[in-house]
């Protein structure tokens, strides 16, 4: 491992800073959005953005670096311990009014970066530690489903009226994260429904994973009201959906007006870099673990995080995922 390599830990910051401001309250619970989406796009505008690639040597150590691996899995202490913590504070009526806006908003920082950012990263692996890990992540922001769709709905039909995460040109983020919001839901059952009724001939299986998130988010919500009490699962609740309303933005901006052509024979285009939105702005790559090189991710899905490439013909944003919030 090079030191370089080491700079991946910048990603801890925001995380372990919505630890201590959930903790302690006061100003402290209000730092990290103002980090993240005020100092950081202010930094993003003074530092060059980066498109480089990494040699072929390198990328082959990178992809089989446990060190990549254990960043990623890190992040579910960091999801859990702020679960326990904003819990534990409401339950205990530790927040102020203003303090527990700051609450719900951090809390779902962390949901939706930490959380549901890192759950895309293990999702498209299809080994059944990194599965387990991307559902453990995603339980908090009641979005278990999105590792069905995304990988089965999503990067099938990408830039096509077909596809609920793909913002149309013209299309408001509201009206966007209500039609994404649902569709992506109904499509997930719609998925996962056609693959259990081709495998056992019908639908109520206990290997039905559309079942088992339900049955999982039930149990996540009813040990929240149960230790925590009522008041506490509510905004916890509330967070939940912050954090998956922080990666429906993240979709709106990956993907916005782009689509695909239709061939002679009535089929779309093969997916290719010019389908998503790219952007080599250093310090968004980092904390994001590298998401914002969103064209070579379609390109190829199962490149690992710290080998994702700058594709000279996909469409560069002007700024960085922070600033573009």
């Amino acid at each position: 491992m090079k030191s370089a390599d080491l700079k991946y830990l910048i990603a801890y910051i925001i995380p372990s800073m919505i630890l201590y401001g959930l903790w302690v309250g006061g100003i402290w619970i209000y730092l990290p959005l103002v980090i993240t989406f005020v100092l950081i796009p202010i930094l993003e505008l003074m530092i060059t953005a980066d498109p480089s690639n990494h040699e072929e040597s390198i990328e082959t150590f990178r992809s089989g670096n446990v060190f990549f691996d254990l960043l990623l899995y890190f992040n579910i202490v960091f999801v859990y311990a702020a679960v326990y913590i904003f819990a534990h504070q409401l339950s205990i009526d530790a927040y102020s009014t203003k303090e527990l806006v700051g609450g719900v908003l951090s809390f779902g920082l962390i949901l939706g970066t930490s959380g549901i950012n890192v759950a895309h990263e293990l999702g498209h692996r299809q080994n059944i530690l990194s599965q387990i890990g991307a559902g453990i992540l995603l339980l908090p922001a009641h979005y278990i489903h999105f590792t069905i769709e995304h990988n089965f709905g999503h990067h099938k039909y990408v830039a096509t009226d077909r596809d609920p995460a793909t913002a149309r040109k013209g299309e408001s983020l509201f009206a966007f994260w209500i039609r994404s919001t649902i569709m992506s839901y109904i499509n997930a059952w719609k998925i996962e429904n056609k693959r259990i009724k081709t495998k056992y001939g019908h639908l109520l299986q206990p290997a039905n994973r559309m079942i088992q998130a339900v049955c999982f988010h039930i149990i996540y919500n009813s040990l929240i009201w149960m230790y925590f009490g009522s008041l506490a699962w509510t905004y916890v609740f509330i967070a939940g959906i912050v954090g998956f309303l922080l990666l429906e933005t993240i979709n709106y901006i990956e993907h916005y007006g782009l689509q695909r052509k239709k061939t002679a024979e009535g089929q779309y285009e093969k997916v290719s870099p010019e389908h998503s939105w790219n952007s080599d702005h250093v310090l968004g790559r980092i904390l994001l673990y590298e998401l914002t090189r969103h064209s070579d991710h379609h390109y190829k899905a199962n490149r690992k995080f710290p080998i994702l490439r700058h594709m000279d013909e996909s469409p560069q944003l002007p700024l960085g995922y922070p600033a573009s919030f």
